[in-house]
C-alpha cells in the first residue's frame, strides 16, 4: 500500500470538519460526523451520518445508520412510516391517540416496533432522486439505488437496483474486483491519506488503483 504524507502543510490542506447543516433542517437525537452535510428542509430523526456523507434537500429518515461518504439525493426516504395493517384502521390514531385525545398515551409498544426495524446503510453508498427505503432494510458498502426506487428487501455491497419494488440490474464491479474493495476499506483511512489519493481515483482504472494502493 502507498504511503501517505500524514503532515497537514500547517492545516491548510482540509477545510474545517463541523457538520454543515441548513438553518431549514430539523433534526432530532443525531449523530453527525465530520463533514457532514445536511441540505434544505430534511428532517431526521433518531440518525446517525458518517463521516463526508450528505443529504439533499427534501430528504427524510428515521431510525437509520448511515455509513461515511454516502451520497442521499432530494426527495429520498429513508425508513419509511410504517402502519399497522393488522389493527382496525391504519390511522395513526391507533398509536398516537394522544395527538386526538386526553388519558390516552402514546402507543409506546408500536415505537418500539418502529424503532427496531432499522435501516442501515453501508459505506459509499449513492441514493438517488426520489427512492424510497423501506424500514428493517441493510444496504452494503459501495451500492447504488436508482432514482424513485423502492427498496423492501437488503442490497448487497456494489450491487445497483432499480425499479419498484427494487430490483438488482448489475454490479458495479467485477466480483474479485468488489472483494478487493471490501479489503481495502478506504473509507476507513485518515483524511491524510485519502487526501493523497483522491488524483488516482480521478485518473487510474479501478484495477490500477487497487494494485497500487492495496
Amino acid at each position: 500500500m502507498v504511503k501517505s504524507d500524514t503532515s497537514d502543510i500547517g492545516g491548510l490542506r482540509f477545510q474545517k470538519p463541523d457538520p454543515r447543516i441548513h438553518p431549514s433542517a430539523k433534526l432530532k437525537n443525531c449523530r453527525l460526523g465530520a463533514y457532514a452535510e445536511i441540505g434544505e428542509r430534511v428532517i431526521l430523526r433518531n440518525v446517525s451520518v458518517g463521516d463526508f456523507s450528505y443529504f439533499e434537500r427534501n430528504s427524510e429518515a428515521i431510525y437509520s445508520d448511515i455509513g461515511r461518504f454516502c451520497s442521499i439525493a432530494a426527495h429520498v426516504r429513508i425508513n419509511a412510516l410504517e402502519h399497522p395493517l393488522e389493527r382496525l384502521s391504519t390511522h395513526k390514531f391507533t398509536y398516537r391517540p394522544n395527538e386526538y385525545f386526553r388519558f390516552l398515551p402514546l402507543d409506546k409498544a408500536f415505537r418500539q416496533r418502529r424503532m427496531n426495524k432499522k435501516v442501515t446503510i453501508g459505506h459509499d453508498v449513492w441514493i438517488a432522486h426520489g427512492a424510497v427505503i423501506l424500514p428493517d432494510i441493510t444496504i452494503g458498502h459501495g451500492a447504488v439505488i436508482a432514482a424513485n426506487a423502492v427498496v423492501s428487501r437488503n442490497v448487497e455491497p456494489y450491487q445497483i437496483v432499480a425499479g419498484v419494488p427494487a430490483q438488482p440490474i448489475k454490479k458495479r464491479f467485477k466480483d474479485d474486483v468488489v472483494a478487493a474493495l471490501l479489503e481495502l476499506g478506504w473509507w476507513d483511512w485518515p483524511k491524510e491519506q485519502i487526501y493523497e489519493a483522491v488524483s488516482d481515483m480521478q485518473i487510474l482504472t479501478i484495477e490500477q488503483f487497487l494494485e497500487k494502493w492495496r
